[in-house]
């Protein structure tokens, strides 16, 4: 695993050089690749050095990591185009990756943690950075207060696990059982409010409207999952007291998954309506986690990598069209059919990988999900048909919205999509679909 981090680590007096913007995304092509090939065991912790290691949810999440770095920087041509700190851009998107590839790789709970609050910082510096409106300040503050107000108590209980056990690392934990209210509490509190879980997801529609499309598409694809990656790994050592708590999780997953999905059809603006998106089905994701029950754990693995995807291209759909109208409104942004009729086929092959059309990875995670929550309790089929239903509904309303009905008549001058814009979509859209063929990767490693 050091060999990734080294490479990481020395693609960064790249970002120094002027024009070696795409040189720097060619690299990480080529890392994407290498990292592919390596070898992984699919039952245990392999390719181990120096307290870190990889399993199969980690070399999942860190190569959507590395795949999403580098689509981040193809979709910031127009960073190039205004001369606008590209370099600075690059150093950010390669500081981030580096922290995401040892929060998702280190075996100390620890050093988890503080990778896992560092990765705050470079994405805060690319909203505030890169950012569009004045009022992404105040995204940024909700952000920051409201991941690091719920983490805090992540690291006293992380001391306390430390001063009974005297050891943090997550492969011994497992023989470990703790049954502790404050304990319980401490440990899972932070990851819910990552996810986030409804009721503390107030900070990400913000967060989404105002960041830049490399910021987005990091938040939707990846730092959602840094909350679904630490539940993955806490929730082994608290079984016992889970199985009597987790319930309330649960519900409060299920009812605001469907509270949000009526939310998302109030939205007029496209990042706040895929925003809500992500709250939705990241909900279903903690309902399933918070099960602990086979379908549950591989179900909400194979969702986040999915949902990492999927999410991340619709944002890039949303950026494309803002390039053109400068503007992001549904009501501006309607009629598009007439304009871009190539561009509408992505709009409709990502919207139908959202509402988990086959063969989406979305459809295999979504089943298993589906499973883990009825053999819970029947009762929750009731809330799952309705954001099942809800989901398909939202992603034709801004189909619907965006590519029928009247084009907006201010409109002047226009061209259609790029070369790099129809290659960014594709590298979207080809994994989410391919991914289902080694869908026993995701299944057979709990």
């Amino acid at each position: 695993m050091m060999k990734f981090m080294l490479m990481i680590l020395f693609m960064m007096p790249l970002c120094l050089k002027k024009k070696m913007f795409w040189m720097v995304q060619n690299v990480m092509i080529m890392m994407a690749f290498l990292f592919m090939c390596l070898y992984i065991n699919i039952m245990n912790f392999c390719n181990l050095s120096d307290m870190m290691g990889c399993d199969v949810i980690s070399y999942g999440l860190i190569l959507l990591s590395i795949w999403i770095s580098f689509l981040m920087i193809m979709a910031s041509e127009s960073l190039v185009k205004s001369k606008f700190y590209e370099n600075f851009f690059l150093f950010n998107v390669i500081m981030l990756l580096l922290l995401l590839y040892l929060t998702f790789s280190t075996m100390n709970l620890f050093l988890f943690y503080l990778y896992f609050e560092a990765s705050l910082v470079p994405t805060l510096m690319l909203i505030i950075g890169w950012g569009y409106q004045p009022e992404r300040i105040q995204a940024g503050l909700y952000l920051l207060f409201y991941t690091l107000f719920a983490s805090l108590p992540l690291l006293l209980g992380i001391f306390y696990i430390y001063s009974d056990t005297k050891c943090v690392m997550m492969y011994f934990l497992k023989l470990y059982d703790y049954s502790y209210f404050f304990l319980y509490i401490s440990m899972i509190l932070a990851f819910l409010v990552k996810m986030p879980m409804y009721f503390v997801h107030l900070w990400l529609p913000k967060a989404h409207v105002e960041a830049p499309i490399s910021g987005s598409m990091i938040l939707a694809a990846i730092m959602l999952k840094l909350g679904g990656y630490g539940l993955l790994r806490i929730m082994i050592i608290l079984q016992k007291f889970g199985l009597k708590m987790n319930f309330i999780w649960v519900v409060i997953s299920l009812i605001g998954g469907f509270a949000i999905s009526l939310k998302s059809f109030s939205q007029i603006h496209m990042k706040s309506l895929i925003g809500y998106t992500s709250v939705c089905h990241m909900s279903i994701v903690i309902g399933g986690i918070m099960t602990m029950n086979y379908w549950g754990f591989i179900g909400s693995y194979m969702f986040m990598i999915s949902h990492g995807l999927c999410s991340s291209g619709m944002f890039c759909l949303s950026n494309i069209n803002y390039g053109r109208l400068n503007s992001r409104s549904l009501i501006l942004n309607s009629g598009m059919l007439n304009l871009k009729p190539s561009m509408s086929l992505w709009w409709f092959l990502l919207l139908s990988s959202n509402m988990a059309a086959p063969p989406s990875l979305n459809l295999a995670g979504e089943i298993s999900l589906i499973n883990s929550l009825i053999s819970w309790s029947w009762l929750s089929i009731i809330l799952l048909i309705m954001i099942s239903f809800l989901s398909a509904g939202y992603s034709l309303y801004l189909y619907s919205y965006t590519q029928h009905g009247k084009y907006n008549i201010g409109l002047y001058s226009f061209y259609g999509g790029v070369s790099r814009e129809y290659l960014m979509l594709m590298l979207h859209w080809l994994p989410l679909n391919v991914l289902i063929m080694k869908i026993d990767y995701s299944m057979l490693w709990f």
